[in-house]
């Protein structure tokens, strides 16, 4: 059982590791301390549904609809340009201090709906934890799929909290001007970096 659980948590921590549009935006929140903890909670939550899904039947699902997938793909690279974009304005802009207190998300909600999109709209998520960790953890017994699934979990959510808390820890350097820029154009790179990959996989799906 704990050899399952470990190989359930070691398969889960190499999905979650490799930066992605989940990651770039909780290291966005806890540069600025901003709602830091709850971006945290949302993406643990988020996996915490997708992995328990996938390993319980819903890998099935998504590869029996591909226009579900296809709309998925499409939502995602609309929104992950758009994000890209506004975290490409606030890097090069002249003030960059006055330019992050207009573009900041102060709004819980705001915070919310943007991390939902990131991570409902992405489809490498359900990639992860539909077709690899689901598929994986599916062929198990009954016993062990809760098992697997507790330490595919337990990764998840190990990683948003300490991202967001090693964030915020280093927040005093990681909110000056400088590292704010550079923060900023690498969450544009990820973000514009998987909406190329998305769209060339969607290109690929139609033709």
């Amino acid at each position: 059982m704990f050899t399952t659980f470990f190989q359930g948590f070691l398969l889960s921590a190499a999905m979650i590791l490799p930066i992605g549009a989940q990651n770039a935006f909780v290291l966005q929140q806890g540069s600025k301390k901003q709602f830091h903890l709850m971006s945290a909670l949302l993406c643990a939550l988020s996996d915490v549904i997708l992995i328990t899904a996938g390993v319980f039947g819903g890998s099935a699902l998504l590869s029996q609809s591909e226009i579900l997938l296809l709309l998925i793909t499409w939502g995602g690279v609309a929104f992950l340009l758009w994000y890209g974009w506004n975290a490409f304005k606030t890097a090069f802009s002249k003030d960059i201090e006055l330019s992050q207190s207009e573009n900041q998300i102060k709004n819980r909600w705001r915070v919310i709906v943007t991390l939902i999109a990131v991570t409902w709209l992405n489809p490498h998520v359900y990639l992860d934890t539909f077709v690899v960790i689901g598929s994986i953890g599916g062929q198990l017994t009954a016993e062990l799929r809760p098992w697997f699934t507790c330490g595919a979990i337990l990764a998840s959510i190990s990683w948003f909290f300490a991202l967001s808390l090693l964030a915020a820890w280093f927040s005093p350097i990681l909110s000056k001007a400088r590292a704010q820029r550079i923060i900023n154009l690498f969450v544009g790179c990820v973000m514009w970096f998987i909406a190329a990959q998305l769209a060339a996989q969607g290109l690929k799906t139609l033709f």
